[in-house]
């Protein structure tokens, strides 16, 4: 049985797909006999940009706000087995999720 607890740290720009990977990451755990903490929801981060519309001096006034919001969560195996860590590894993870693990 291997020690210690593996931290699942994962990043999106879509939330539902997030959640989705999250769901399909617990249910791999489980079924391989680990003890799971989480979903976690950690605060989501918003980057805005603004910019100018025109490109003439007189349009300075007229500009157009953006924004993109990273969702994060965080999910803890306490009691990994040798079979969670073999199951996880092989894992399909959809594109457009970000996943960091630290053991």
């Amino acid at each position: 049985m291997a020690k210690g607890r593996i931290r699942v740290k994962l990043k999106s720009y879509d939330h539902r797909v997030l959640d989705g990977t999250c769901e399909q990451l617990l249910e791999t755990a489980l079924r391989t006999g680990a003890k799971i903490v989480g979903p976690i929801p950690l605060p989501t981060k918003t980057e805005k940009f603004t910019v100018i519309r025109g490109n003439s001096s007189n349009s300075k006034n007229s500009q157009e706000a953006f924004e993109i919001k990273t969702h994060k969560r965080l999910i803890e195996i306490v009691e990994p087995t040798d079979k969670t860590i073999d199951s996880l590894m092989h894992l399909e993870l959809p594109a457009g999720v970000d996943i960091e693990v630290k053991m």
